[in-house]
């Protein structure tokens, strides 16, 4: 016997392994995902990968046509480099890049027949000064006056001096067209992929739009139309309203049957016939309230009422209704954040805890505050974009402490709000965040930031999170946290 289960042990614990393992592979590439949507890791991955591989295949080209001299490459890897480091910058133009490279080494042949004509060859110089001043003169003014200016304009007019055995004219020939090649790479790359990224990369662009709303405390229907607000940006957006009774209240009630609009699940109670007055009065209440959203909004609306603790039953009712982001209510207890907003925050969903100031149902000027680039940050500019709509306005800022962090911190604006759709401006405050917000807040309709979710608990203890600083402002709070399966 214990030879017949020895087959069915090995079995157990391989097909257990095989399980951990798969586990850890979508651990892996979930933190690969949200490392990539960074931008600027995106740019240093890709100049990693792309620009060896372009060499390899100008060089392969090359190879098959003719032979070149080395001094082809230097100026075509810092080009290629400075296209793809920065694909909006100043250079990034495929027509600049082929122009200007091979401009430049036209000058490096004018100014290497002028020597020739001009000087007699000598065995002891290898490059003439007069050839090297007249390129870079040359290469200087022509680049200037066709506005194709570029460093690698200048590396090309010097390097065709010295081609060794190749023609200067076959050097600027071979320039031509290998810089044609790596142009037309990066325009396909750049038109197709980078500032399409966010269809590829961004989760919420193709998610969030199921979302789960915990009726809770005083601004439930505040948050519900919130989420409603959400999910109407996508076509496929639809809000699930939850009431969690405690087991004691539910007792003797049935499910009912699902109606043409609103969906139940098993387990789920409904109002007709649950023989409970808590549970009737629950399934009214949120009845009211779809059907408002319904009316107002025109996003479908399930209500789900269910009895149990009250995080484990919400985390199972978002599972169960197919939902990927809970929008609750902001609660605190004893001026800190309850237990189970915390018990949502740093879960498996995306989770935004919506704290209201007033019966608001449309939020048309929204400030998105910033600390770092990143997967939060892109979730939280899309969640803003979608409430603003087209007739709003988004301001996505961050709070630098000195002058010298401005430039950086433009820069990082500029590559989160460009995949955005909307009307977006970027802010750069040199000043404290709370207090940035106690002077400005009050201008907006509604403040989004992050749960600082990707610190450390050391961190948020010595400095706490910025919505745990700021108690009274006078504007909408929405605290975005990132769910881990993402």
């Amino acid at each position: 016997m214990r030879l017949r289960r020895l087959p069915e042990k090995i079995l157990g614990r391989a097909k257990a392994f095989s399980t951990r393992v798969r586990r850890a592979e979508r651990r892996e590439l979930a933190a690969f995902r949200r490392w990539i949507e960074n931008t600027n890791n995106l740019l240093h991955l890709t100049v990693l990968l792309v620009i060896p591989l372009l060499i390899a295949v100008v060089t392969f080209i090359s190879n098959a046509i003719t032979e070149l001299s080395f001094l082809l490459f230097p100026p075509l890897a810092a080009g290629t480099y400075t296209l793809f480091a920065d694909p909006e910058g100043r250079y990034a133009s495929p027509v600049r890049f082929v122009v200007a490279l091979t401009v430049g080494a036209l000058c490096g042949l004018v100014a290497f027949a002028f020597t020739q004509w001009a000087y007699v060859p000598s065995e002891t110089v290898i490059v003439h000064p007069t050839s090297a001043a007249l390129a870079i003169l040359l290469a200087g003014a022509a680049t200037w006056a066709l506005d194709v200016e570029a460093p690698s304009a200048f590396s090309t007019a010097l390097l065709t001096l010295v081609t060794g055995d190749v023609e200067p004219v076959e050097y600027v020939v071979s320039i031509f067209f290998a810089s044609v090649v790596i142009a037309l790479f990066f325009w396909v790359w750049r038109n197709e992929f980078y500032e399409r990224r966010a269809e590829y990369l961004y989760e919420t662009v193709r998610g969030d739009d199921h979302v789960l709303v915990p009726m809770r405390g005083d601004t439930g229907n505040q948050t519900a139309f919130f989420a409603a607000r959400l999910a109407a940006a996508h076509t496929a957006g639809k809000v699930v309203l939850l009431d969690v009774l405690e087991p004691r209240e539910t007792e003797g009630a049935r499910p009912i049957d699902s109606s043409e609009e609103t969906q139940r699940r098993p387990g789920d109670l409904a109002a007709e016939s649950t023989g409970n007055p808590t549970a009737d009065a629950a399934v009214e209440r949120l009845e009211r309230v779809a059907h408002q959203i319904r009316t107002r909004i025109g996003v479908p609306v399930e209500v789900v009422v269910a009895r149990g603790e009250p995080l484990p039953t919400t985390l199972e009712t978002a599972k169960n209704t197919n939902c990927d982001l809970v929008a609750c209510p902001y609660e605190e207890d004893r001026g800190f954040l309850s237990d189970y907003v915390r018990g949502l925050f740093g879960g498996q969903y995306d989770t935004v805890a919506f704290r209201s100031v007033e019966d608001r149902h449309k939020w048309r000027r929204v400030l998105v505050l910033v600390s770092r680039p990143g997967d939060t940050a892109h979730a939280m500019v899309d969640f803003a974009t979608r409430l603003a709509g087209k007739t709003g306005s988004v301001s996505v800022t961050t709070c630098i402490a000195s002058e010298v962090e401005r430039r950086r911190a433009e820069t990082k604006l500029a590559n989160l709000v460009e995949t955005a759709d909307g009307n977006i401006e970027t802010r750069v405050a040199r000043a404290p965040v709370t207090n940035f917000l106690t002077a400005n807040a009050q201008t907006y309709d509604l403040v989004v930031l992050g749960s600082s979710g990707e610190r450390s608990a050391a961190s948020r203890f010595i400095s706490p999170p910025t919505f745990e600083r700021i108690k009274e402002i006078d504007s909408d709070v929405a605290v975005f946290d990132r769910g881990h399966s993402k």
